[in-house]
């Protein structure tokens, strides 16, 4: 007889193949602040290349967790924000930023 557990997916696997990766999460914690231009995440961001981060935006918006909006002007100017999904990570990355200061920045 098979474990009907067996084919129950992991959720902290879903999420982490939404949000996964080096850049993902840093991304979607800066946007928490508020709605960012391209060169605002590139410069809060300074080790991620241009090319990168274009990908990683791109996989954010296929993916439902941001929204990109183009202003037709010139130069052209792009902003990126959350979704309401991409907001509904707050509270876990407001945790996960706890976290870090007191068990990773402080014991350094």
């Amino acid at each position: 007889m098979a474990d009907s557990q067996e084919n129950l997916e992991c959720p902290i696997t879903a999420m982490l193949r939404l949000i996964g990766g080096k850049w993902k999460p840093v991304i979607l914690y800066f946007l928490t602040f508020g709605t960012r231009r391209f060169g605002e995440i590139a410069v809060r961001i300074p080790t991620i290349s241009r090319k990168v981060l274009t990908e990683q935006l791109k996989e954010l918006e296929k993916d439902g967790l941001i929204m990109r909006k183009q202003y037709n002007e010139i130069p052209p100017r792009v902003e990126y924000s959350l979704t309401d999904l991409g907001k509904s990570l707050s509270s876990v990355f407001n945790e996960m930023s706890l976290w870090g200061k007191k068990n990773v920045l402080a014991k350094r």
